[in-house]
């Protein structure tokens, strides 16, 4: 309830600040000789540059704001919800274009300041939501893009507001002036944040690398232990953003799944398979590298929906935030039924194999099926994909009352979904990692 009543606030909240610039607009004294389509047109641009201007916001990584929903949502939810922006800022000039019915504007050389600047925020928000979408057909490695991505986002909301202030016809009255100030500042005070005061904090705070071992499936063990403080707190499942090297000021960190459980006090473990250009420089790391961590973040734990028992669903390294949960659960001494579903390629893909044998000795209900889609001759377990047929010989007699929690690639997710809906398990009892940045 907690969650709820603060994510419906949070979203409450959203939408009175994106709506707030319509009080420009519609309150005060209008500007004569303004007909309605050009008032709708102004209104329409206001509401999108004031949703420009929140997703600083929703990528800042506030705590208080993702705790409700998990940064893994926040950041879709800024991903979807800026296409949309970016159309209603669209439709601003169209209806000009369509009052006007003549395209004399778009000849830029007899245009005023004002114009060229509403020109190119609309340049720079056409080439973010491309580069976003089309970042590996680009081949933009993803320090390359973030950069990008935030240039092209000043750019955009700065030339936006010089527009409004170019146009002037909403900018008289002092309280307009108090709000077009206050937007500036808050999106300059996040910026600030993001790129200055939190880079400081986690340099008070940094770790060092104490062992770094291979796992099967092509993947790395990171332990990471605090240097001169006591390191932080997570729940099972959650994830953070990682510096190796570099000081936290680097536009080079990376988000990766706490794999370690959430009781161990003296050190955090991060399990990262050899996917891309960071990854894959993962065996020069040396005990005694620096590292810094931002988080944890994300909603994605057992710890937050109490059940009679759990249904785990991994595919390759979606095992990683299972794996803590997991060992969490074994540290709690944890009595309830629990299964887990393995998904990989091959056998040998199959990360944390030996351990997850040995947890059943910890965890004496824990029932475990792995399934490979290019088996051994020899393998006598479950081929294939995870589909209703499968889960329909392994979910518990009464799979309404656990709670069952899937990771794995994005294609994976929305198959299994499904079928665990055609078993009759309900939606609100399915919890997926859907971290994707770009």
């Amino acid at each position: 309830m907690k969650h709820f009543i603060q994510g419906f606030f949070w979203l409450g909240l959203y939408l009175v600040v994106s709506l707030l610039p319509l009080a420009v607009v519609f309150i005060g004294p209008r500007p004569p000789g303004r007909d309605f389509i050009t008032e709708l047109s102004a209104a329409l641009g206001f509401v999108g540059l004031a949703m420009i201007g929140l997703q600083f916001f929703l990528t800042a990584r506030f705590r208080l704001i993702e705790a409700p929903y998990g940064l893994d949502m926040i950041l879709r939810f800024h991903r979807e919800i800026s296409m949309v922006a970016c159309l209603i800022i669209l439709a601003h000039p169209l209806l000009i274009l369509w009052r006007d019915q003549s395209l004399h504007i778009l000849y830029l050389p007899d245009q005023p300041l004002r114009v060229w600047f509403a020109v190119i925020s609309l340049l720079a928000l056409a080439a973010l939501i491309v580069s976003s979408i089309w970042r590996r057909k680009l081949r933009l490695s993803y320090e390359t893009w973030r950069v990008i991505h935030g240039s092209l986002a000043i750019c955009a909301l700065g030339f936006a507001l010089g527009h409004v202030i170019g146009v002037g016809h909403y900018i008289a009255d002092l309280w307009q002036q108090v709000l077009w100030i206050a937007m500036a500042a808050a999106s300059i005070t996040v910026l600030l944040y993001i790129r200055v005061f939190k880079p400081l904090i986690q340099k008070r705070r940094p770790y060092r690398i104490a062992d770094i071992h291979q796992e099967g499936g092509n993947a790395w063990t990171l332990r990471c232990v605090p240097d001169g403080h006591s390191g932080i707190e997570f729940d099972a499942g959650q994830f953070a953003w990682l510096t190796l090297w570099n000081s936290p000021f680097t536009i080079e960190e990376h988000p990766f799944s706490l794999a370690s459980s959430a009781l161990e006090e003296e050190y955090v473990e991060f399990t990262i398979k050899e996917l891309g250009d960071f990854t894959r420089e993962l065996d020069k790391v040396e005990p005694g590298t620096t590292a810094y961590i931002d988080g944890p973040y994300g909603a994605f734990s057992f710890e937050r929906y109490p059940a009679a028992g759990y249904v785990f669903i991994a595919g390759g390294i979606g095992i990683t935030p299972i794996m803590s949960m997991l060992r969490t659960l074994a540290d709690y001494g944890d009595t309830r039924p629990l299964l887990l579903i393995f998904a990989a390629h091959r056998f040998e893909n199959l990360t944390f194999y030996d351990e997850i044998e040995e947890l059943k000795e910890r965890l004496e209900y824990l029932q475990t099926v792995h399934i490979l889609n290019d088996p051994p001759e020899d393998w006598s377990g479950e081929t294939g994909f995870v589909d209703a047929q499968m889960l329909n010989r392994h979910l518990p007699e009464y799979p309404r009352r656990h709670q069952y929690f899937l990771c794995g690639p994005f294609p994976m997710l929305i198959s299994v979904e499904q079928a665990l809906l055609q078993v009759d398990v309900p939606g609100t009892h399915i919890h997926a990692e859907l971290f994707n940045l770009v």
